[in-house]
């Protein structure tokens, strides 16, 4: 697909559409980031997405449907996935795969919130975690200027892709591959440090290339952090109000564990439903809960530590059993964490302030009572 199939009056009714969007979804949303999201286009960024089918992820080019609708489906405020177990979707055949995402372009509505709490100005050195599509690079080489911006992924295709799109678009940033947990050091230090992949904590090597002053916006525990940081060193802040579930940081690490199914002749009733993970706001109090080694997927819990697993089902009669492996009670952990934040009267993201530093990292919430809670993470 090129940008030639589309005469510009449809090209911008299209962006004008996405843009009012994104900025009723927020209440602070600046100008700079609205205007951001009008000048400059999605669809060069994702000429072909997988669209899910009854579990089957199959690529939708603009040939495979009505122009309008293809281009509709490409301003919509969703999700795009543009790779399945490392294939992309270009490189699909069209009876397509089955499998989990890994890479996407992100809902837009999320990206605003992010970069309007990113607040790049001008002149600003900006460093993006996860280049993906090369959308949000774009948007912040608008925001910043391209000279000023670096972007990188993972994998030599993702990069090589993205680069392309980008210089096809208009924008020259400073596009790398590399292992996203060790940030790009030779560009360092940063004004601006945006993630787009999950972490429990913040890498190291992120604090260390932020300018003091300077700000980081990456999602953290199912929320997006917001952190400033500071002259000794240490990056402090909160949470944004938005939920956000990003696919996780891929690292020299290793392949993330497959989560097991846990044994079925080890189960016990349970009064908590699965459900209640399904609350954006308790699954962000939950993650504070459990063990950092703990993998949540749905409605499984895995700890590849000592192998104890947990899987919830709900039954038509409105009773929930838990099936369980391992030494440790997963469910357990969750069925308390779930009183106390009734108890607590359901705090928000918002009301948790993170801190990370080179001797640990940290996630506080103060109840209006003055009690204070702690968390290592």
């Amino acid at each position: 697909m090129t940008t030639a199939r589309y005469d510009e009056a449809r090209l911008l009714q299209a962006r004008i559409a996405l843009a009012s969007k994104v900025e009723r979804g927020s209440a602070v949303l600046s100008s700079r980031v609205v205007e951001a999201f009008l000048n400059v286009p999605r669809h060069p960024f994702v000429p072909v997405f997988y669209r899910e089918e009854g579990g089957l992820h199959r690529p939708w080019w603009a040939a495979d449907a009505a122009d309008e609708a293809w281009l509709r489906e490409v301003y919509a405020d969703q999700v795009l996935v543009t790779e399945v177990d490392g294939v992309h979707a270009e490189d699909a055949g069209p009876e397509g795969r089955r499998g989990v995402a890994t890479s996407s372009s992100t809902l837009p509505s999320l990206m605003a919130d992010m970069l309007d709490a990113l607040d790049v100005r001008p002149g600003d050195q900006v460093l993006e975690i996860g280049t993906g599509t090369g959308y949000n690079a774009a948007l912040l080489c608008h925001l910043a200027g391209a000279s000023g911006v670096t972007t990188v992924d993972r994998t030599d295709q993702l990069v090589a892709t993205a680069r392309s799109r980008l210089h096809q678009a208009g924008f020259e940033p400073t596009v790398v591959r590399a292992d996203g947990a060790d940030g790009h050091p030779s560009g360092a230090p940063y004004d601006r440090i945006i993630a787009t992949c999950s972490v429990r904590r913040l890498p190291q090597a992120w604090l260390d290339q932020c300018a003091p002053g300077g700000l980081i916006v990456a999602p953290m525990g199912g929320a997006v952090a917001r952190l400033t940081k500071l002259t000794d060193g240490r990056a402090v802040g909160r949470f944004l109000h938005s939920p956000a579930a990003f696919m996780p940081l891929r690292s020299g690490e290793g392949a993330r564990p497959e989560v097991p199914e846990p044994e079925a002749g080890c189960q016990r009733i349970t009064g908590t439903s699965a459900r209640v993970l399904d609350d954006p706001g308790f699954s962000f109090w939950a993650g504070l809960h459990l063990r950092p080694t703990v993998i949540r997927e749905g409605r499984n819990l895995y700890d590849p530590a000592d192998g104890s697993a947990a899987r919830v089902q709900d039954h038509p009669d409105g009773s929930s059993t838990v099936a369980l492996t391992g030494p440790h009670d997963l469910w357990q952990t969750i069925e308390a964490a779930h009183r106390t934040w009734l108890a607590q009267n359901r705090p928000r993201r918002e009301w948790f302030t993170v801190e990370a530093a080179p001797e640990g990292q940290f996630v506080s919430y103060t109840a209006p009572d003055g009690t204070s809670d702690r968390w290592d993470v």
